[in-house]
C-alpha cells in the first residue's frame, strides 16, 4: 500500500469520528498555541532590545547613580544610595574637558518616576503624562526619530527657555488637526511651546512609548523643584568609534573615581552600564522567566500526547473486525501500522497548524496592546513538525497493537 492510500485511509479514519477527533485535536492546539505564544513574546521582547541598542550604537554607554549589581535585594539598593551621591554637572564637565576617547556626552533625567498634568490649547487635560528632559547633545548621541520640528538648542537649554519635544500621543490627543508645531501646552499653569514631535514607538508591555513631554533639562531643573532626588541626572556616554569603546569605558570610570576621590582598591561610587551589561541583564532575567513559562507549554504537549494514544487505542479496540478483514485481504503488519501511525501523526500535525494560526492571531492582539511578537518561519515549521512528532510517538504503542492482532481472532470481534 502506497503512502497516498495510507493517508486517505487515515483521513478517512479522522473524518468518520468528527467530534472525537477535535476532543484529541483539543489538547495538541493549546499546547501548541501556548508554546508558540510564549516563544514569540520572547523573541519579540529580544528583537526589541536589540533593536534599541542597536539605534543607540554599540560605542554608547551611561554613567548613573546605581549599577545593575546594585540591584540584588532591597539592602544592597539601600547601601548603594546611602553610598553613591547623585551625579551633577561639574563631573560632567570634568570628563567633557579631560576625556580623549569620548566623543559626545550628555546628561538626562530618568524616564517614569515624574508625571504631571498637561493642558492644551482648547482646555482638554491629560493627566499623569511623563516629563523628561535632557541636554541638546542627547538627540544626536540617541539618534532620535523626528516627525515633525527640531530638538532644543543649546541656547534654549543655556536660557531655560520654556520649549518642550513631545510624543506622538500628546500632540494627537491635544491638536487633532495637526497643527501641535509651534503650539503652546500648559503645565502648572506655565506655557510651553512646542518645537518638536517624536515619531510614534508604539507600546512596550501595554505602556505607550509616544506619551511623554521633554525639556531642556535646565528649564526641567529650574520650573520641577531642581535636579535632585528621582530627578537627578544620569550621562549618556558616546565613544569615538567601536575599536576604543572599553577604552572608554575604562577612561571615564577613571575620571569619575579621580573626581570623586574614591581610594585605590574601593568599589566605584557609581554606576557604568554598557549594551554587554543591558544584553547579559535581561538574559540573567528571561532565561530562568523562559525556562519556567516553557514549562507549562510542555507539560501540555504531554498531556496532549497522553490523550492521543489513549484515543488511538479506543480507535484500535473499535476498528479491530476492520483490521482483520483488511489482514484477511492480505494487508501486512506494515501496512497497519503506517495507517495507525499515519493517522496518530495526522491529527497531532492538524492540531500543531490551529494552534499555529491561533497563536498568530493572538499575536496581533498582543502586538496592538502590549509587545511585538515575532515568530520566525522556522520556528512555525519546528512546531508542525514537533506536533506531528509527538503524534507518531504517542501513536506508536496503539499502531503496534494493531498491527500485531491476529486476523481470526480480529474478525471474531464483535
Amino acid at each position: 500500500m502506497n503512502f497516498a492510500e495510507t493517508l486517505k485511509l487515515a483521513l478517512d479514519a479522522i473524518r468518520a469520528h468528527k467530534l472525537r477527533s477535535f476532543l484529541t485535536l483539543l489538547g495538541m492546539i493549546v499546547a501548541v498555541m501556548t508554546f508558540m505564544i510564549v516563544v514569540s513574546l520572547l523573541l519579540g521582547f529580544s528583537k526589541y532590545v536589540d533593536e534599541k541598542l542597536a539605534k543607540i550604537g554599540s560605542n554608547t554607554f551611561s554613567v548613573s547613580r546605581v549599577n545593575f549589581d546594585d540591584f540584588k535585594d532591597t539592602d544592597t539598593i539601600a547601601a548603594a544610595q546611602r553610598r553613591n551621591k547623585e551625579l551633577t554637572f561639574e563631573e560632567l564637565n570634568f570628563i567633557r574637558e579631560h576625556a580623549q576617547l569620548v566623543d559626545k556626552i550628555g546628561a538626562r533625567s530618568p524616564s517614569g518616576p515624574m508625571s504631571r498634568e498637561v493642558k492644551g490649547p482648547s482646555g482638554e487635560l491629560l493627566r499623569d503624562v511623563p516629563l523628561v528632559a535632557a541636554e541638546p547633545i542627547i538627540a544626536d548621541i540617541e539618534k532620535r526619530d523626528i516627525a515633525m520640528g527640531r530638538f532644543f538648542t543649546n541656547a534654549e537649554n543655556d536660557n531655560s527657555m520654556r520649549v518642550v519635544y513631545i510624543g506622538m500621543d500628546i500632540a494627537d490627543k491635544l491638536f487633532p488637526r495637526g497643527d501641535a508645531l509651534g503650539g503652546e501646552i500648559e503645565i502648572e499653569g506655565i506655557p510651553y511651546r512646542i518645537i518638536g514631535v517624536q515619531v510614534a514607538q508604539g507600546a512596550l508591555f501595554g505602556r505607550p512609548q509616544d506619551s511623554f513631554v521633554e525639556f531642556p533639562i535646565k528649564t526641567f531643573g529650574a520650573n520641577f523643584g531642581g535636579l535632585k532626588w528621582n530627578r537627578a541626572p544620569f550621562f549618556v556616554v558616546a565613544a569615538k568609534n567601536d575599536k576604543v569603546f572599553n577604552d572608554a569605558v575604562e577612561e571615564v570610570r577613571t575620571l569619575m573615581r579621580i573626581k570623586r576621590k574614591v581610594p585605590f582598591g574601593e568599589k566605584d561610587t557609581f554606576g557604568m552600564i554598557t549594551p554587554d551589561a543591558i544584553s547579559g541583564l535581561i538574559g540573567r532575567i528571561m532565561g530562568p522567566i523562559g525556562i519556567v513559562i516553557l514549562v507549562v507549554p510542555t507539560i501540555a504537549l504531554l498531556v496532549g500526547a497522553i490523550v492521543i494514544m489513549n484515543i488511538m487505542l479506543v480507535a484500535v479496540t473499535e476498528r479491530t473486525k476492520e483490521i482483520g478483514i483488511r489482514k484477511s485481504l492480505g494487508a501486512r503488519q506494515s501496512d497497519i501500522l503506517k495507517q495507525f501511525l499515519l493517522e496518530s501523526a495526522t491529527l497531532s500535525a492538524l492540531g500543531g497548524i490551529i494552534g499555529l494560526i491561533l497563536a498568530q492571531l493572538a499575536g496581533y492582539v498582543i502586538t496592538a496592546l502590549f509587545l511585538q511578537t515575532n515568530i520566525p518561519w522556522w520556528a512555525a515549521a519546528l512546531s508542525i513538525g514537533f506536533s506531528a512528532a509527538v503524534g507518531i510517538v504517542a501513536g506508536l504503542y496503539p499502531a503496534w497493537k494493531a498491527a500485531r492482532l491476529d486476523p481470526i481472532e480480529a474478525l471474531r470481534a464483535d
